[in-house]
């Protein structure tokens, strides 16, 4: 008899054991899965916009913060956007254009905060065109249907201009664009930072740029998704990204640029041809610049709804 009692106690102390375990181990998966979930993927592009984002993660202000960041480094524009519409990215370095083709596609994205980008109209090293009214019948060269063809656009319409003063010359990829400006086989080129100021080193001057405009279209955006479910993750992103834009607007560049360089995947040139920006804390796109994109989207047919401010932005810097 009591052999048979001390059976079933270690049954039964083995049965509580082993559901102990296995309660245990559900446990560790639920939070190894919400520790998956929680972790925020965003996407960079080798330009001056994606440089805070860099700096946040090398200093350890995410860290700080209490969020997990995961960069992931894009050469191309449709890249990203392809990444973002997979699930494979929660937002990324964007602009107002790419998130009005975005939303026209049937994906939902939300604008979070505008970035410090600048897009720069580049005279060639033979044209000593000062303004962009000088350079009527000239070929300027962009990219069809991008915020490099929207900043030309407003350009033209500041100096009561058209697309018929001008000859577009598309050339998608940025650093053909750079080579043909610099090798005088274009008048000029509309070309983003770090990009623009590499060509004036080389010889080449500046005519306009969105930043002399005070026309900003580059912005953050996060898919409707991860604003939802992943508010507290993205507004530690912001804390911390507001600590690397104070340190990179009260550091010497010379002491951070060989490591964005590196990171960012920017040309070499860079370090000797760039001037930092003042960069600026998160805060919400510019009601005005998106309006002008939507009706620019609009005039050249590209989206068909007019999808206001408030369809597009989110405030979750607010929340």
């Amino acid at each position: 008899m009591k052999k048979l009692f001390s059976l079933i106690l270690c049954l039964g102390l083995l049965l509580v054991a082993g559901c102990s375990l296995d309660t245990q181990q559900g446990a560790d998966n639920a939070q190894e899965k919400a520790g998956g979930d929680t972790v925020l993927k965003v996407g960079l592009m080798p330009d001056i916009d994606s440089v805070p984002f860099i700096i946040a993660q090398e200093k350890g202000f995410f860290k700080d913060e209490g969020v997990t960041v995961e960069l992931q480094h894009f050469k191309s524009a449709m890249d990203r956007d392809s990444a973002l519409q997979s699930g494979n990215l929660d937002g990324g370095v964007s602009d107002m254009l790419a998130a009005g083709f975005a939303k026209a596609g049937g994906f939902d994205v939300k604008m979070t905060s505008m970035t410090d980008g600048n897009y720069c109209l580049i005279a060639g090293t033979a044209n000593n065109a000062a303004s962009i009214s000088e350079m009527k019948g000239q070929n300027i060269s962009v990219s069809k249907n991008t915020i490099i063809e929207f900043v030309l656009d407003q350009m033209l319409a500041q100096n009561q201009m058209n697309e018929a003063d001008i000859n577009k010359t598309v050339i998608p990829q940025i650093p053909t664009r750079l080579e043909m400006l610099q090798n005088g086989k274009l008048d000029a080129a509309v070309l983003p930072e770090p990009m623009g100021s590499i060509a004036v080193k080389n010889g080449c001057h500046m005519v306009n740029s969105s930043e002399a405009m005070q026309i900003n279209p580059g912005v953050m955006v996060f898919t409707a998704d991860s604003v939802e479910n992943k508010t507290e993750q993205i507004k530690a992103m912001y804390r911390a990204y507001n600590r690397a834009v104070e340190y990179l607007n009260n550091t010497p560049q010379t002491e951070y640029m060989d490591l964005v360089i590196e990171k960012a995947g920017l040309p070499p040139a860079t370090k000797d041809a760039l001037t930092m920006p003042k960069y600026h804390e998160a805060a919400l796109p510019s009601k005005d610049a998106w309006e002008k994109s939507i009706q620019w989207l609009n005039q050249k047919e590209l989206v068909k709804e007019t999808y206001s401010y408030d369809d597009m932005v989110s405030d979750i810097l607010g929340k």
